[in-house]
Parts: structure tokens; sequence; C-alpha cells
């Protein structure tokens, strides 16, 4: 089989400034007889930080650890200059055996010192017991060793899972500032464009590099795959033609067609992988959720929430006095830096944990499909199978729709030989789409996610995306991926200091404008005058009944609902008959915009109707 490397390698592969610290040639491996890589071809410079992308199970990690010369490939030849040395962040980094934080990260060193320094630089206590790490500090341990080792080439995979976004921003900084060659595999698109200089695209067994940056890589990606397109045409043109000197009865033993048959073998073959190769962005996992039934407009409303725990220093409060309403529709991101309460927030929110003080009011129709970051839902030692069927059979229900496990599973990206595999032995990304199977079958009117995009391929990425675009019911997703936050959130829950949380419109970048002009509001604002802090003003009588005011809106209320729901059935049943368009396209036209409206104006009408309810409870209250 003719790999595609060549006709794209001399137009995209462009010599570097910089002599190569690693070379590989025509690199081949195999496992279980069945080729990872065909023909991987590529160097690698001082100074460049390359972006590796492709889709899970392409054998990112795999070619990492051909590399660092942690496995050997096949056949096919690299060289690696003289000397150099590596260092590696797995995307799991495992610190048992060791005592102390310290004594993991100055593992191999002459002394401690260059390892002390990075673990405060990260932000780790290097006398911490590596047992009582959470997942962000064993991600940042492992960050601190790696760059304590000085090394000439950095291999990261997934660095930014379980970093909150001022850690980040951290290591992008250092990132950039160093010296050697960086290779990275990360989910975080935002990430990836900060820092790459350029990119490897694994793809059906071989490399492709372009000299660009992450951040222009779909428009490079859409050429390639342009230009396999139009190659596909010429060959589909010209296997016809071999197929019709085949129909015509010529025999294949005649030697001298045993050429012409074994170039048109080839031919087949070179044409299924390159509609395989135009298929790959495509093929990935089929996502979809249901809204559920119809709720009411309010979802979740809180009233003074307030929360704390008992730190080192004293009670710590992570929500104070939070008062919000969640409606039908509203796609809220919660950020913020770990430890900020995010997660405390959202069961605060669900009512999962009390609060301190203030309450909660959920909607009578709520419905709530909650994912939560550590998966535990996912027992180890279940089969694939098992965790999507757990009361047995072969069949899964799927929003109130009955499938087969293993179609169902074929939309999340399992084939059907992985159906009996054991949960314990997937990689992070299959137990993220396993996960988000079992989360998205269920029916919910609220979808809660908690750092939902972590090790999860580009491509499942992007139809997660879609996916939650097209969600009818009300999204809260707790994430640090700045570019998902954005594509996602129209409105962000934002914590400000001492349990204090406000809510900004847009996604996580707008977020970031909003909290500086409120920083810069708060630095230039005149200091009160002490004296006249003093003269607090007379209190109004406090108020024990609803004004007038409101008395006759309610009332009118009272009127208008019933009136608009009548105008809505009649309008339905006007509708419903199938020869109307065609009789009157007119008068449907004009019914059609009226019940939208008659619809909006309805919704408008009860809202304003249980606000000055709930201000009558209050009162009395």
């Amino acid at each position: 089989m003719r790999p595609l490397a060549p006709r794209h390698g001399a137009r995209y592969m462009a010599a570097m400034a910089a002599p190569p610290l690693i070379t590989l040639t025509d690199v081949r491996l195999s496992f279980g007889g069945k080729p990872l890589f065909t023909g991987v071809t590529f160097s690698l410079s001082k100074g460049e930080r390359v972006a590796l992308v492709g889709r899970n199970g392409a054998g990112k990690s795999t070619l990492m650890k051909i590399i660092s010369e942690r496995i050997e490939a096949d056949t096919g030849e690299v060289w690696r200059q003289p000397g150099i040395t590596y260092a590696s962040v797995a995307q799991e980094p495992d610190l048992a055996g060791n005592a102390t934080v310290l004594d993991y990260a100055s593992e191999g060193l002459d002394g401690v010192y260059m390892a002390e320094a990075e673990l405060m630089a990260f932000g780790v206590d290097p006398a911490a017991d590596p047992a009582t790490l959470s997942g962000g500090q064993l991600r940042r341990a492992a960050l601190a060793k790696a760059f304590a080792q000085d090394p000439d080439v950095l291999l990261l995979d997934e660095p930014t899972n379980h970093l909150d976004v001022p850690m980040i921003e951290f290591l992008e900084e250092r990132l950039r500032a160093f010296n050697g060659v960086v290779l990275v595999v990360s989910h975080d698109r935002r990430f990836l464009e900060s820092v790459s200089t350029n990119t490897l695209w694994l793809r059906l067994g071989i490399v492709l590099k372009s000299p660009d940056g992450y951040v222009k890589f779909d428009e490079w990606a859409e050429r390639i795959e342009e230009e396999d397109a139009r190659a596909l045409r010429r060959m589909e043109t010209q296997l016809k033609d071999e197929q019709h000197w085949l129909a015509r009865g010529v025999t294949a033993r005649r030697k001298r067609n045993q050429g012409r048959l074994a170039r048109l073998k080839d031919m087949r073959a070179e044409h299924q992988q390159m509609r395989a190769a135009l298929n790959d962005r495509k093929n990935t996992a089929d996502l979809s959720v249901d809204a559920g039934e119809s709720m009411s407009k309010k979802v979740i409303e809180t009233f003074g929430l307030t929360k704390s725990y008992d730190g080192p220093d004293g009670p710590m409060v992570l929500v104070k006095d939070l008062s919000i309403r969640i409606l039908r529709g509203d796609r809220i991101g919660i950020i913020g830096p770990n430890g900020a309460g995010k997660t405390t927030l959202v069961k605060l929110l669900l009512g999962q944990i009390e609060p301190d003080a203030g309450r909660v009011k959920h909607s009578k129709t709520l419905q709530v499909t909650y994912q939560d970051q550590t998966r535990e839902s996912l027992n180890p030692k279940d089969t694939i199978w098992e965790a999507l069927a757990p009361m047995g059979g072969d069949s899964v229900m799927v929003q109130g729709r009955q499938r087969h496990v293993a179609a169902y599973a074929k939309d999340f990206l399992f084939k059907p030989e992985q159906l009996r595999q054991p949960v314990g032995a997937l990689s992070g990304g299959e137990r993220n789409r396993l996960a988000l199977a079992i989360g998205l079958a269920q029916t919910s009117n609220l979808l809660v996610m908690d750092e939902p995009t972590n090790d999860l391929d580009m491509q499942t990425l992007d139809l997660l995306e879609d996916m939650l675009l097209s969600y009818e019911g009300t999204l809260i997703l707790v994430s640090h991926d700045r570019a998902f936050l954005d594509a996602t959130v129209t409105s962000c829950l934002c914590p400000v200091g001492d349990g204090e949380w406000i809510q900004t419109a847009g996604g996580w970048s707008d977020a970031q404008q909003q909290l500086k002009g409120l920083r810069r509001r708060d630095t230039t604002a005149p200091k009160a005058d002490k004296a006249a802090a003093k003269k607090e003003a007379p209190r109004p009588k406090q108020q024990t009944k609803l004004s007038f005011k409101d008395e006759h809106r309610q009332k009118e209320l009272d009127a208008l609902i019933p009136k608009l729901q009548t105008e809505i059935a009649r309008l339905e049943a006007e509708l419903s008959d199938p020869d109307l368009y065609s009789r009157d396209p007119d008068g449907f036209s004009k019914k059609s915009v009226r019940i939208g409206a008659a619809r909006d104006e309805m919704d408008a009408a009860e809202l304003e109707w249980l606000e000055i309810e709930e201000k009558r409870d209050a009162l009395a209250g």
C-alpha cells in the first residue's frame, strides 16, 4: 500500500533553520498484526513547540514513546543527536512509592534545589505526601519534575488536564520560554494555539507536518483534504477503466496481465485508504441528548445561598449570599481557579449538599443529568457492555428509545470487539467517551457537566460542542477549557473573592474583559467619607404586603393568561387543518406568526405572575 505522505511531505515539510535534534524516517509499527504507523517521516529541531494532533487511538502516545526510546519501531530509522535528554509528563502521572513530592521530583537529579524550586513555582508543597494530592496537584508535580530536569526534549501528554486557567497560563509562559523541543498532545485548543510553532497531524498511519502552529490547523487540514478529494476523483475514474478491462474477461492467468492486475489491487487498496482519510475527521462520536419534557421557565432559583468550610486558617467562605435565577435554556459556565468552590456551588445548586444559610428552589419538572469530573459512576470491573446495559440484555434505553448496545457503542467509537473489555483497561479518553455515552443516554432538561473535555480528541470535542449547541434544555458547565467555554456558554458565574460570585454575559473571554472592568472600577472608586458614613439614612418602614401596583398587575395577569391559553388552543386547532395553507396561504402565515407571539406573551405573563407571587410570599414570611 502506498502511503499518502510523499504527496504532502514535499509541499508542507519545509527545511528548518536549526539542525534537527530528532529525525524519524519511514518508521513503521504494528500491534497484533495491525499496522499503527505505515511510514512516519519528520524532524524536530531546537526551538520548535509542536502540537501533535490526531484521533484517539491514532498512536500519539506511542509515537512519543518511540521518540523517547521507551519502545522500538518495527522498521525505519530514528536518529537522535548524541547526548540529548528527555522529560515526559504522562497523561496520568504516577507518584506511588515516594514518601514526599520532593522525593519524586528530584529522582535522578544531582541535588534537590532545582526540583524544590520548580515545585514551589508550580504551587506544590515539596514535603506533601503524594497520596494526599488532588488531580491538579499531581499534574503540577509532574510538570515541575519535567522542568527540573532541564531536558533537550519535553514530551507532554494532556498537560492541562485538571489545571485551572491561571496555572495553564503560567505553563504557557514557561513553554514559550523553553529553549529545546516541545512535543505536546492536548485537547485544549486555546493552549495549543498559544504555545505551538508547528503542527504534526497523525493521520491513518502517517504524519503530516505544518510549518505553522495549531492556530492555522483547520485551514491547513482543509487544503490537504481538498487535495485528497481531487486525487480520489481522479483515481475513481482510473479505477472504472481498470475494472472495465477486468470485466471484459481478460484472464489474470496470462503472464502479461499479472502486472496490471497487481496494479489494480494496489489502486483499490490506496483508494480505500484515501476514502478513509477523507472520512477520518467526520467519523467521530455521534453525540445527541434529549432535553426531556417541557418544563417551567424557571429551573433553579437561589435565595441568599451561603456555604463555608473549616480551613487550616479558620472558616473559608466558598459561597456567600448568592441569589440567582437560572431559566430554561440558559447556558452557564462556572469558571475560576481550583479551590474557588466551583464543584461546591454545583452541588448546592443541585441540592446535593445543604447550605449554611439561604435556600434553593427547583422546578417541579426538573430532570438532571450530572456528569462529574471523577467519573466515579464507572465501575472498573464492569465491561463496556455492562456499563452501557447494567440491567443485562443486549439493548440500552437512549433518551427513551431502545437501541442495541453495539450500535450505540459504535456512535462513541467503540468497536464490537471492545465491548467485553473491562472499564479499568480503558484509556482516559475512552473512559470519558463511555461516561458521555451513559450520561447522554438519559433524558434530562438540565445537563450539568464538570470538566467534560478531559482526554477527548479534537473531533469528539467538536462534536460535543455541536451537541451542546443543539441541546434545548439548560446547561451548567464547569470547565477550564477557554475555547470550549467561548463556544458553548452564554453567561459565566465567576468568583471575585470572599465567597462572592457574579454573573457575566458571554463566554470565558467576555468574562475576563468584564472582570477587568470591575477591578478597574473598584480601584478608582472614591473612598467614602467616614463621618458621612456614620450618618445613616432613616430606614423606611418595612413593607409587609404587596404594593397597589403589584396587586393591580397580578389581577390583570389573572385575566390575561386564560385569554392567551384560549387563543393558543384555537390557533393550534386551526393550523392543524391540512388544507389551510392551500386554501388560505395568507391566513396560514398570519396565524403562524401570531401563535409564536402568543406563546412568548404567555411565557412572559406566567413569569411575571410568579415573580409577583414570590414577592407576596417573601413579604408575608
